[in-house]
């Protein structure tokens, strides 16, 4: 059922942001620190181990996906919101370095892209999730 990748969203969400909590104490900031970054390695590696056990029907594996899908853009847009207020605050140090990952981690993901090959070809099918099970 596709509630259940929303279940297994929930669980990563909170794990993670305890995790980044306890992180934040650890390293004595008063914050959370890669709380939301923690819970999305949790949620792709729930997803793949649970798939490989076979524990992860195709429909939930829907649910998991349109979570993230939807759970990534806006965390990112959030976190982004206060990141350009700390970088013009910043003075000019904060926008070039601000401009600078950005062109580099558009040049990295279209890399990555077109080394995996099967971006635009991928598409669901009962024969690879059974080859895996």
């Amino acid at each position: 059922m596709i509630i259940y990748g929303t279940a297994i969203l929930a669980i990563c969400h909170l794990l993670g942001d305890y995790l980044g909590n306890t992180l934040g104490l650890l390293l004595g900031v008063k914050a959370n620190v890669g709380g939301v970054a923690i819970s999305m390695i949790l949620l792709i590696l729930a997803k793949e181990i649970l798939m490989k056990k076979g524990y992860l029907p195709q429909v939930t594996q829907f649910g998991v996906l349109y979570w993230s899908g939807m759970y990534i853009p806006i965390v990112v847009a959030m976190s982004a919101g206060q990141n350009v207020v700390a970088a013009l605050s910043g003075g000019m140090v904060g926008i070039i370095v601000a401009v600078t990952s950005l062109i580099g981690t558009v040049f990295v993901i279209r890399y990555l892209n077109r080394m995996s090959g099967d971006y635009e070809t991928y598409s669901w099918s009962i024969e690879a999730e059974e080859k895996t099970a």
